[in-house]
């Protein structure tokens, strides 16, 4: 079953160490990596730290390159392009978001979304959380649908819908995409469900169901 990017952001946040000390030595890291390895990835967990980024994405990231035999090099990329997708998704999302909204918006921008798409997202959801949102526009990105165009679906439906609504959208693209609808066409006809059931009037490229 493929592996859902919404579940792996709320089950890596919710260890998240948001306000954790900065210490000289990990030792999940110091057990997993040689010094080489280890010493700069500590460096950029440090960095992130002093600017007030989640760690423990972090060092998830450089465990799970480790289990799965990634070479030093290429873990220690990873978690630089981390510590950067997070400062980016900072900035687009605000300083006061969560480590799970960060990390949401983190998975959102590795999947083709763009700042300012997250920085609409808060904008239409200014006094709720964003997390679930930008996991369902990553999740819509993995089965295909094209970036701009998950982007878009989240924004028409961001300002009424609750997480349960996101959920339900992304479940029903994905069950249309399994029985052989293409992603932009599951979408859109899901899109279109929404909007007509909150009772806003179709747009020009209304798709009917079957």
């Amino acid at each position: 079953m493929r592996h859902r990017l919404l579940a792996a952001v709320l089950a890596t946040t919710a260890l998240a160490a948001w306000h954790a000390p900065a210490q000289a030595q990990d030792p999940r890291l110091a057990r997993r990596l040689p010094d080489e390895v280890r010493i700069p990835i500590e460096a950029l967990i440090d960095s992130a730290r002093a600017r007030a980024l989640p760690a423990e994405p972090l060092v998830d990231r450089a465990l799970e390159g480790a289990a799965k035999g990634a070479g030093g090099e290429r873990i220690v990329a990873a978690v630089r392009r981390l510590a950067g997708e997070l400062g980016v998704a900072r900035d687009a999302l605000g300083s006061g978001s969560t480590s799970a909204e960060l990390v949401a918006g983190a998975a959102a921008l590795r999947a083709g979304a763009r700042s300012d798409d997250l920085r609409h997202l808060r904008q239409r959801r200014p006094d709720r959380p964003v997390t679930v949102a930008a996991g369902v526009l990553a999740d819509l990105v993995a089965v295909g649908v094209p970036p701009d165009t998950a982007a878009a679906a989240v924004l028409a439906l961001a300002g009424r819908g609750e997480d349960a609504d996101y959920i339900a959208f992304r479940r029903n693209v994905e069950r249309d995409v399994a029985l052989g609808a293409t992603p932009t066409a599951a979408l859109t006809v899901r899109l279109t469900g929404e909007t007509l059931s909150s009772g806003d009037a179709p747009g020009p490229t209304r798709a009917r169901k079957p």
